[in-house]
C-alpha cells in the first residue's frame, strides 16, 4: 500500500508539473471575413514571437503556447471568445484588434485576472475604463484625429470636406475626432455621414458626393469598405483625395482598389518594418513569403513587452506583471517603448503614409 501511495503520489506530480510547464497565451481578431488579412497579420506576428521566445528558452524556464480564436470583429462574438480563452487558462491575450471587439472583451479578463495588449484597438475608451489589466501598443484616435484635423485644415481648408463614417466604435470614433480638430481649426466640413459596412458597392454614395463637388472624403473605417469606394470614385472620373486611419495598413486596400488606390492617404504608426531593430524578425517573415506590413509587428511587439515584464517581475502573477509594465523600459520590434499608468504608450506617433504601386510608404 505504500508503495501504491508513493506511485499515485508521484504520477500526481508528474501531472501538476505537465499541467504546468507551459504558459497560455492568446491571440484574438477577426481570422474569417472581411477582415481576415489583418487578422491573419496578427496571429502571425504573435506566433512568431512566441517561436523566437520558446527558442530562447522561454518564459521564467516554462515553454509558450499560442491559442488563436476568431472574434470576427464582433462584440458578441468578442466576449465568447474571451471566456473561452480564460477557460483554457491564458495569462495573456494579444487583442483584440477593433476597438469594438476589445472593449467589451476587456470587462471578461478583468474580472478574471488576464492581461490584454491590443496591437490595434485605437478608440479612447479601452484605455480610460480604468482597467488596470488593459495595455495597447499602438497609439489612440485622440491623437490620430488631431493629426488627421490639422492635415485637412492645412492642406484644404478652403475646399469642401465630407466625413464619413461605418458606425462602428473605431470608424466613428475616428470620424469624430478628426471632425473635433478640424472644426477647432475653424474648418467646417461640408458633410457628415454614416455609411453601411459590408456593401459591395458604394457608387450611389460616391455620386452623391461628386454631385456635390466634395474635394477631399476621409473615412473613419475599414480597409475593405475605403478601397470599393476608391475604386467607385475612379470608375466615375471623380478626382478625389481619400484620406483615411490606420485601418488601411493592409495590402488587401490595394488588390480591392486595384490602381484606384494610387495616392491614398492614411495615417498609421511608425513602420517598424523600417526599424534595425526589427529587421532579423522581417528577414525571416519574408523568407516565409510572407510580408509582415500592418499589425504583425505590433502583436509581435506586444507578445515581446510581456515577456519581458514577466522576466523583471519574476512573476507570472497578473498584479506583479501589471507593475512592471507600469515601471520598465521594453526592447521591441517597435523600439523602445513604455506605458503610462492608463495602459497607453507614452510615446505616440501618427505617421502619414501614400499608396504608391501597391504598397504604402510614407508620404515624403
Amino acid at each position: 500500500m505504500h508503495r501504491i501511495a508513493v506511485a499515485v503520489f508521484a504520477l500526481a506530480a508528474v501531472v501538476s508539473f505537465s499541467a504546468h510547464a507551459e504558459v497560455l497565451i492568446g491571440v484574438s481578431a477577426a481570422m474569417t471575413g472581411r477582415l481576415a488579412w489583418i487578422g491573419e497579420q496578427g496571429q502571425r506576428g504573435a506566433e512568431m514571437a512566441v517561436a523566437d521566445i520558446n527558442a530562447a528558452g522561454g518564459v521564467l524556464g516554462q515553454q509558450v503556447r499560442l491559442i488563436a480564436v476568431d472574434d470576427f470583429c464582433d462584440p458578441e462574438q468578442a466576449v465568447a471568445v474571451a471566456k473561452k480563452l480564460v477557460a483554457d487558462g491564458v495569462v495573456l491575450v494579444v487583442g483584440h484588434y477593433c476597438s469594438g471587439a476589445s472593449i467589451p472583451a476587456s470587462e471578461v479578463y478583468e474580472a478574471a485576472g488576464v492581461l490584454q495588449i491590443s496591437p490595434g484597438s485605437t478608440n479612447p475608451l479601452l484605455t480610460e475604463q480604468g482597467r488596470a489589466n488593459v495595455f495597447r501598443v499602438i497609439g489612440r484616435d485622440d491623437a490620430q484625429g488631431v493629426v488627421a484635423g490639422n492635415y485637412l485644415a492645412d492642406h484644404w481648408g478652403n475646399k469642401k470636406i465630407a466625413i464619413l463614417h461605418d458606425g462602428t466604435t473605431y470608424g466613428r470614433g475616428l470620424a469624430d475626432e478628426t471632425k473635433k480638430q478640424l472644426n477647432k481649426r475653424g474648418v467646417i466640413d461640408t458633410a457628415y455621414e454614416a455609411y453601411s459596412p459590408a456593401k459591395n458597392d458604394y457608387s450611389v454614395e460616391i455620386a452623391a458626393l461628386k454631385a456635390s463637388k466634395v474635394a477631399v472624403i476621409y473615412v473613419g473605417g475599414y480597409h475593405a469598405e475605403v478601397a470599393l469606394m476608391v475604386r467607385a470614385a475612379h470608375d466615375q472620373g471623380y478626382a478625389v483625395q481619400f484620406i483615411s486611419g490606420d485601418a488601411l495598413a493592409t495590402e488587401e486596400f490595394a488588390l480591392i482598389a486595384g490602381p484606384a488606390a494610387e495616392g491614398t492617404l492614411f495615417t498609421f504608426s511608425a513602420d517598424a518594418r523600417r526599424t534595425p531593430e526589427a529587421a532579423p524578425v522581417v528577414e525571416r517573415f519574408r523568407a516565409e513569403n510572407f510580408e509582415p506590413a500592418g499589425y504583425t509587428l505590433l502583436s509581435y511587439g506586444a507578445v515581446q513587452a510581456w515577456a519581458q515584464a514577466v522576466k523583471e517581475a519574476g512573476s507570472l502573477e497578473l498584479r506583479e506583471v501589471i507593475a512592471s509594465l507600469r515601471a520598465h523600459l521594453f526592447d521591441t520590434v517597435l523600439g523602445r517603448i513604455d506605458f503610462d499608468d492608463k495602459g497607453d504608450l507614452t510615446v505616440q506617433s501618427w505617421v502619414w503614409y501614400i499608396w504608391k504601386g501597391g504598397e504604402y510608404v510614407p508620404l515624403q
